[in-house]
């Protein structure tokens, strides 16, 4: 079979004017980016239409390196909709730079199941994840340029400052550095670092916000540091917000693609669930509602990273929640669960899968938490048996859920149909939605609820740091938050060599950040970094472009 990017390359693309047609806009009603590109203008926002509007959120067991295939899935499915009738937008979060170079590859799907022009999206695309880091480094400008003129500071003490400064790479160099060097003229000397663009705070906020006015306000509200006399200093208190707002004054319009089907789909916003909240942006997700009958989205990684912060933090801040949510499992991750290595993984071994099923069931139940009944998508692949088929299937017939198999990375929407057949009797069915935790409770009560409830963790151990800011943070008057935890997504513990499902466990909290712009806290688990470095091998080593343009390598 071709590659990923062979597919994509012999794809006929639809004029994306096309593709805007199919959502009733008017082609002259869109920001254009070339032939197959778009910006939606806020505008095109329609808050009676998108209430009626059903939501299918697609999240994943735990993720593993013989890969689960979400996004895949989420583009078949959309797909699938579209060929029983039912009008339906993907909606996606951008891929960034780190993941593409580094080990990960891209975030396009894969197969017959792609968002499409795949090298745009996956290389710098309309520039959105460029204007946060811009946004984001302005500021680091101000407060140090703060710093060094005495005639106009606000007396910012240099050692409080939490603000760093961000690059879209993994790069591991740059974690922590020491600026100001050379001399008085040259900045005041001091320690700080890199995280990569996708946990800044502007990516959270960009994310968050409902428009121009909500995004100055959320950007004003970024916490910096202290004064010599202890009194707290914000973006605002810079005069930043305004100049960082213009900055994404396009950044912060949805992006309109299709798929190699032509369905709609809409990519906005990249942060990771692994160290931040890991869902597409609140304005992306009601454009789709919007626009169409149907949206299909997705919450990185497993149900305990990115669905627990889209239930908790997305739900409470666009007032939307999901009418069905997809669980997506694969023969060979969960090979991988319960033991099997990751060379054998091709061969038939039932054993190995029957220890493995433990994982998918630990998500089942999260999402079951939360008041849904969810569909199990079996992402299946050439080397999966009718044995281990059946045994993944009848295992979550055990478990009362619905399970259909996927097949869309070989056939399209047509591998998908099953699924989007149950799908749509899934979101007809009544949802208890209820989020884990009261926004009123303490923050260590909310990290408790998180760890034990979505992770199973026995309960939670705090380093002295991690108290003594959580103490900090309340005294600012920010109790009332939710909680964006920061964990590996290699396992439900904080520990990324567990497999399966571990137990008898302590989630361990390191420090905690406050995000109060983009309005949550991040307690960090274990060893988790928001600066990730490159493998022994990077992917960039096999990305290439010939001298006609042809870009080869991509995955």
């Amino acid at each position: 079979m071709k590659s990923d990017i062979e597919i994509a390359q012999a794809t006929s693309m639809q004029p994306i004017t096309e593709i805007a047609k199919k959502l009733g806009i008017d082609p002259d009603d869109i920001d254009l980016y070339g032939k197959y590109k778009a910006k939606l203008p806020l505008r095109h926002l329609n808050k009676e239409k998108a209430m009626k509007s059903k939501l299918i959120l697609v999240t994943a067991i735990t993720p593993t390196p013989a890969g689960e295939g979400k996004t895949t899935t989420s583009i078949g499915l959309a797909q699938a909709m579209n060929r029983i009738n039912r009008k339906t937008t993907v909606v996606l979060r951008e891929p960034s730079l780190g993941p593409v170079f580094g080990i990960k590859g891209g975030a396009a799907g894969g197969g017959y199941a792609q968002v499409v022009p795949m090298e745009d999206i996956n290389l710098h695309f309309t520039g959105d994840i460029s204007a946060v880091e811009k946004a984001h480094n302005l500021l680091s400008a101000l407060i140090d340029n703060n710093l060094q003129h005495k005639s106009v500071s606000l007396d910012i003490d240099p050692r409080t400052v939490e603000w760093q400064r961000v690059i879209d790479m993994n790069e591991r160099s740059l974690r922590d550095i020491v600026i100001g060097m050379g001399g008085t003229t040259q900045g005041v000397l001091r320690e700080t670092g890199f995280y990569i663009a996708a946990a800044s705070e502007v990516m959270a906020i960009l994310c968050i916000a409902k428009n121009i006015d909500d995004l100055k306000e959320r950007l004003g509200n970024i916490f910096v540091g202290y004064t010599y006399g202890g009194e707290a200093v914000y973006a605002r208190d810079l005069k930043a917000q305004g100049a960082m707002a213009a900055l994404l004054k396009d950044a912060i319009k949805p992006n309109l693609v299709q798929t190699l089907e032509g369905t709609p789909a809409i990519i906005h916003g990249g942060p990771f669930a692994n160290i931040a909240q890991g869902t597409n942006s609140v304005l992306a997700t009601k454009m789709g509602l919007s626009l169409s009958d149907y949206v299909v989205t997705e919450a990185g990684f497993a149900s305990d990273l990115g669905a627990e912060k889209f239930f908790d933090i997305k739900c409470r801040k666009c007032d939307y929640i999901p009418d069905a949510v997809v669980i997506v499992a694969t023969v060979r991750a969960l090979k991988y669960h319960g033991g099997a290595d990751l060379k054998e993984l091709k061969q038939e071994n039932t054993k190995a899968l029957q220890n493995g099923l433990e994982n998918l069931g630990k998500h089942i139940e999260n999402m079951k938490t939360f008041g849904f009944s969810p569909v199990v998508s079996i992402n299946k692949f050439e080397t999966d048996t009718d044995a281990e088929i059946e045994i993944l299937a009848g295992y979550c017939k055990t478990r009362g859920v619905e399970v259909a198999v996927n097949e869309s990375w070989a056939r399209g929407g047509e591998g998908a149909i099953d699924l989007a057949e149950k799908v749509v009797k899934a979101v007809e069915k009544p949802v208890n939605y209820k989020a884990l935790y009261e926004l009123t409770d303490s923050y260590e009560e909310k990290i408790k609820a998180v760890a034990t409830k979505m992770y199973g963790a026995d309960g939670v151990e705090y380093s002295g740091k991690a108290k003594k800011q959580i103490r900090t943070i309340e005294n600012l008057g920010l109790k009332n938050l939710p909680i964006c935890i920061a964990k590996t997504q290699k396992s439900l513990s904080d520990n990324a060599k567990l497999r399966g499902r571990p137990k008898g466990f302590m989630i361990t909290i390191r420090e905690v950040e406050m995000a109060a712009g983009a309005g949550f806290i991040i307690p960090i688990a274990g060893s988790i970094m928001r600066m990730p470095g490159l493998p022994p091998r990077p992917s960039a080593e096999d990305i290439d472009i010939d001298s006609e343009g042809n870009i080869s390598g991509l995955f």
